[in-house]
């Protein structure tokens, strides 16, 4: 293998984040939150779902904020739609939003309990409407296919599922699309209740490029529940190589969540930062500026009124160049100090400094290029 995989990623702040906090957040609260993040270097943001406002109220208010941001050019908006009413009403906002790609995938949910508590069908029903999905597939002139499960490492309520289960789940959706004389390509795992572990992902995502060399293009839909999914993209990353597509969905500061789940907001996502600075510092370029990203959560914690679960936007990216910390900065103890990578000397004003004399040191870049041997001044210093 050589080179790491083509990354289409999608933020999914403003859309599975949101759908889990409080429906009284406000569109002016929520049209600054998206014009925000449109400003970051995101290629692909979700900005909502036209869904029945009587189970999902949070969402009640897409038709405006759709009618309200601003959008920024080359980033492609997308949305949920569940139903043909609610992509009927996703059209007259089309653009700003981004055509939906034709898309015609067997999907299935491992475990029968959360695909009655989340789709009020039972996995039966799900695998029942493949010939359906097939056929549409064939009649639009589609040469390729997707198939796609969610839960796929584990639920809640049934335990663990085993790589051989879900090789077998699979093997009967290929043959649905083998014998409709095409070829599957494209594959997806859904986890919302975040059983991903790094070690399974890994050998996952080996057995089917093993068994299927035909699919190249992977989707991880991954929850952060208990702390995994992070470890857990990166264990993909050493699977794939440079002919692999890999789509990822994470969200600003990890906000998200399953009411059905049994998690409800403890079954967070990836925090956006997070992955982009992994993907950064591994060589993977993302277009992204991590600073303008880390403000956007420190406003998304404003809008949603509580702290929200990633790391880089408390300890900010790591250091480089122009950006190192000063070396006699005071002592740093809260997290609203910490933002001093952002804010400046203002963040940590009064704060204890026990340095009685100018600290200086041969390992400093600037005291290495020969310059002088005055501070570094702090990054971003707004002060």
């Amino acid at each position: 293998m050589s080179g790491y995989p083509k990354i289409i990623h999608t933020e999914e702040g403003m859309r599975d984040g949101l759908q889990i906090e409080s429906p009284d957040i406000t569109v002016d609260a929520k049209v600054r939150l998206l014009d925000a993040l449109s400003e970051t270097g995101l290629k692909e943001i979700a900005v909502g779902s036209f869904v029945s406002p009587k189970w999902t109220p949070q969402m009640a208010t897409t038709d405006e904020l759709v009618t309200r941001f601003k959008p920024a050019p080359g980033v492609r908006y997308v949305y949920t739609a569940l139903n043909d009413m609610g992509r009927d009403r996703a059209k007259a906002y089309t653009p700003p939003l981004s055509q939906k790609a034709l898309e015609f995938a067997t999907r299935v949910d491992m475990c029968d309990v959360f695909a009655q508590r989340n789709t009020n069908r039972t996995q039966a029903q799900q695998i029942a409407a493949w010939p359906k999905t097939v056929q549409q597939a064939r009649a639009a002139g589609a040469t390729e296919g997707c198939m796609s499960i969610s839960n796929a490492f584990g639920s809640n309520w049934i335990g663990d599922v085993s790589l051989e289960q879900l090789m077998n789940m699979f093997d009967r959706m290929v043959q649905h699309w083998t014998d409709a004389g095409m070829t599957v390509t494209r594959i997806g795992f859904s986890d919302a209740m975040g059983w991903n572990m790094p070690h399974q992902v890994e050998r996952t995502l080996a057995a089917v490029k093993e068994r299927w060399p035909s699919i190249t293009d992977f989707n991880l839909h991954l929850h952060n529940a208990r702390g995994t999914a992070l470890a857990s993209v990166y264990a993909a990353l050493r699977v794939m190589d440079s002919s692999d597509t890999l789509r990822l969905q994470t969200s600003i500061g990890g906000m998200a969540g399953c009411p059905y789940c049994g998690n409800g907001q403890a079954a967070m996502m990836i925090a956006t930062e997070d992955l982009m600075h992994m993907l950064e510092e591994m060589g993977i370029h993302t277009g992204v500026d991590l600073y303008k990203l880390i403000e956007a959560v420190w406003l998304a914690e404003e809008v949603v009124g509580h702290p929200l679960y990633g790391f880089v936007s408390k300890a900010g990216p790591r250091p480089r160049f122009d950006k190192l910390y000063p070396m006699d900065m005071p002592r740093i103890e809260t997290l609203a100090q910490a933002r001093h990578f952002i804010l400046g000397p203002k963040a940590y004003e009064g704060a204890a400094s026990p340095w009685k004399q100018q600290i200086t040191s041969y390992q400093r870049p600037e005291f290495q290029a020969g310059e002088s041997a005055a501070p570094v001044r702090v990054a971003g210093g707004k002060a």
